[in-house]
């Protein structure tokens, strides 16, 4: 069976055809409008250099080599193998010819080119499939006409066109120009999914060699001649300001170019990083070398004033938010103590309400209430935030590593007041991501710099800068109160706060599950940076439900999977309410699934297992941790609904490091502050994971099914924070309501 599909997509025309430079086919398409696809390529052959200027495009070229083109930054989630992997599927192409290369930004060609949410295969998957299916649907059409024979009776495999009953055939390459000659196709069919033959089996990351042998790829590998070292320095508190500075004395420094204050710009509609408060009246550092700049960094010195409360309206990923900043300078006790009493004081939004949940906890046998707590965590990419910059006149080129490009060239266009047609933005591999390099700050702050010097910058945070000024994953708490009435759950209420955002998404499980349902919810103001960390809001509340739903299935006697099952069944067969986010079939598929491969119900008691799934991103994931009884993560099963996986190993590897990064974060990820200043600056007090630490085994296993691809890279990290809490409690008997969840074991020798 196969799908018929237009290819004219709304206002804009789906497809273009035409002869590329040099001879061959090349096929021009549309993204969709909402479509996050992000790629980088393989390059075994360079394509011509001329048919690169062109937008997202597929080319076949006269050799025979298929380039494609997508317009979204890679940072290791591997998407620059897994989409060619669905073009050449519909193409019925031969894998060793296919190349891949990574565009610039540009507005005109591609409606949105960011990286995050784990939307890439999720948002392109048609767009690339029409692709493919268009270019094979030419080239038979032109060999059609080339043989007089039947396109009907035309075969395709391996990049071959074949008519067996003549015994004619012909190569892609050799029937590209024919076929650029041909019109578009108004409407194509698509495979039928059970035929795939590429899609659903394991491909070598196409730039896994280069990464291996330290090719030029990331930020801080870009450099060009006559390009100068920049650093900046920020106020050393959150919420101060810059009052005076030594810059005449840096200046005078070895090697030192120039030293000055600068202001970043407020943010308009294109901005994605909050505004002038976050990012505030700076110093800039400029010189010949990395050692000169970085020892007048450390020789400077600044006087830093109180900032004024600021109370605006700022657009943040294209929807207006409202921020106040308090006056004053916050410390980590007091965010406790606020939201502590946000959740006391009953001041809170209702967001959803099903039932009498007061009723409900009047009438039960048992009722359980339980708070949860989360602390900032900082982005640690290892690669830090670095960006290259040249402004000359009224042109711009920038290069580095970032993931919301879409979001940023109005933003620098208006703070460097030259038109937005005029800055070129370059995409290099990053070194990590997780949501820091969604948030494009450095990059203007580089742009900023060059247009001040009158030459090319590269600007680079040290670790330090980073980990002080950065955007740290919120602080959050949560209130959850449950009854039971004969052992089953009829009433959960869930309350929550955090700074500067609530952690509630009110219509996941357990609501439509249960009769009696509250969600509520109250922000807390702060002038403290936070932004996106993997798996936002949900990183925190999986581990808070789920670890919640535990304790309340030990309080029933029930199996922790049993009771998450029952509960999913009357989601499933009697719903409550008429909005619930997730599909409670699909959900529990990942729980059976949890079940079977680790074994769950044959493991003897004395073992320390703990059991967690959550739905996030389209996608649904479950844990089972086992941790020995030194407390070290022993085997990790992990079970994924996805959708159809596109590249298995890659999948597989995305998995498996979402489980370590779950780990390390559960244990020891925190950030603390006192009178504003952060309370670690470095890795000799951040606590990261170690080798020793990492779980001993991790077993991977998905959901097979013909269900469009969903989000994967970061589903499977969130229920890795409650799986390991639970384990934890069979193992010391006492439950985790704070993290990190380290500091309050004993340690292990």
């Amino acid at each position: 069976m196969t799908t018929t599909i237009k290819t004219a997509v709304g206002r804009r025309q789906f497809l273009k055809a035409g002869a590329a430079a040099g001879g061959g086919l090349m096929i021009n398409f549309a993204w969709s409008a909402d479509m996050t696809g992000k790629t980088e390529f393989k390059q075994r052959n360079k394509p011509d250099e001329q048919a690169l200027k062109l937008n997202a495009y597929l080319l076949i070229a006269p050799s025979g080599d298929i380039t494609a083109m997508v317009p979204n930054p890679e940072f290791g989630q591997n998407v620059m193998t897994s989409m060619p992997m669905v073009l050449a599927e519909e193409m019925d192409a031969d894998w060793q010819r296919v190349i891949a290369k990574q565009a610039n930004y540009d507005a005109r060609a591609y409606d949105r080119q960011f990286t995050g949410g784990s939307q890439s295969i999720h948002q392109a998957w048609n767009s690339l499939r029409v692709a493919g299916a268009s270019a094979r649907q030419m080239l038979v059409a032109a060999a059609a006409q080339q043989w007089q024979v039947p396109a009907s009776e035309i075969s395709t495999e391996q990049s071959v066109l074949r008519h067996h009953s003549s015994g004619k055939q012909s190569s892609y390459g050799a029937m590209a120009s024919a076929a650029a000659k041909l019109s578009t196709p108004a409407e194509v069919s698509l495979k039928d999914k059970a035929d795939f033959k590429l899609i659903g089996n394991s491909k070598k990351n196409t730039v896994g060699e280069d990464i291996v042998t330290g090719k030029p790829l990331f930020g801080l590998d870009y450099k060009t001649e006559g390009t100068l070292v920049a650093m900046i320095v920020h106020p050393p508190a959150f919420g101060q300001e810059l009052a005076s500075a030594n810059l005449a004395a840096i200046k005078k420094m070895d090697g030192i170019v120039d030293a000055f204050s600068f202001e970043t710009v407020k943010p308009d509609y294109q901005n994605n990083y909050f505004d002038s408060n976050a990012f505030p009246k700076l110093v800039a550092i400029v010189g010949l070398n990395t050692w000169q700049v970085l020892k007048a960094k450390r020789a400077l010195t600044a006087e830093w004033s109180l900032r004024p409360a600021i109370n605006e309206t700022i657009r943040l990923f294209g929807t207006e938010t409202p921020r106040f900043y308090p006056q004053g300078l916050e410390s980590s006790t007091s965010h406790t103590q606020q939201m502590q009493a946000v959740l006391n004081g009953g001041d809170m939004e209702v967001l959803r309400a099903d039932g009498d949940v007061n009723a409900a906890f009047d009438t039960a046998d048992t009722v359980l209430e339980r708070t949860y707590t989360a602390p900032y965590l900082a982005h640690n990419t290892m690669e830090p935030m670095n960006f290259y910059a040249n402004v000359k006149g009224t042109s711009v080129h920038v290069a580095g590593p970032l993931q919301a490009p879409v979001f940023i060239q109005g933003t620098l266009a208006a703070r460097l007041n030259i038109p937005q047609d005029n800055i070129e933005i370059e995409f290099t591999r990053m070194g990590g991501g997780f949501g820091r390099r969604a948030y494009s700050h450095y990059l203007v702050e580089a742009a900023a710099i060059s247009q001040a010097v009158k030459a090319p910058v590269k600007l680079t945070y040290t670790r330090e800068d980073d980990m002080t000024g950065g955007i740290y994953r919120p602080t959050y708490s949560v209130k959850i109160k449950g009854a039971l009435k004969n052992n089953k759950l009829v009433a959960y209420r869930v309350s929550g706060t955090g700074i500067p955002e609530h952690c509630i998404a009110a219509d996941r499980f357990p609501a439509g599950a249960v009769d009696n349902y509250l969600a509520e919810a109250k922000a807390i103001d702060s002038n403290i940076t936070t932004g996106a960390f993997r798996a936002p809001r949900s990183n925190f509340m999986a581990s808070a439900e789920q670890s919640f739903l535990d304790e309340i299935a030990e309080l029933a006697g029930a199996d922790a999977i049993d009771f998450r099952l029952e509960l999913l069944k009357r989601a499933k067969d009697n719903p409550v309410g008429e909005k619930n986010d997730y599909d409670p079939e699909r959900y529990a598929g990942v729980l059976k699934l949890a079940r079977e491969s680790s074994g769950w119900d044959k493991l003897p008691k004395s073992v320390n297992k703990g059991v967690a799934a959550y739905f996030c991103h389209n996608s649904y994931a479950a844990q089972v941790i086992i941790v020995d009884d030194n407390l070290a993560v022993d085997k990790v099963f992990s079970a994924m609904d996805c959708g159809i996986v596109v590249n298995r190993d890659a999948a597989i590897n995305m998995v498996e490091g979402a489980v370590i990064d779950g780990v390390g974060n559960a244990l020891f990820g925190e950030m603390t502050f006192t009178d504003g200043v952060p309370d670690k600056s470095n890795f000799d007090r951040y606590r990261m994971i170690r080798m020793k630490e990492a779980p001993k085994e991790i077993h991977v296993s998905f959901v097979e099914n013909l269900v469009d691809p969903t989000g994967l890279g970061e589903p499977p990290f969130p229920p890795v924070f409650p799986a390991l809490a639970n384990a934890l409690y069979k193992a010391t008997g006492t439950r985790l309501y704070e993290q990190p969840y380290a500091k309050q074991l004993k340690p292990s020798n």
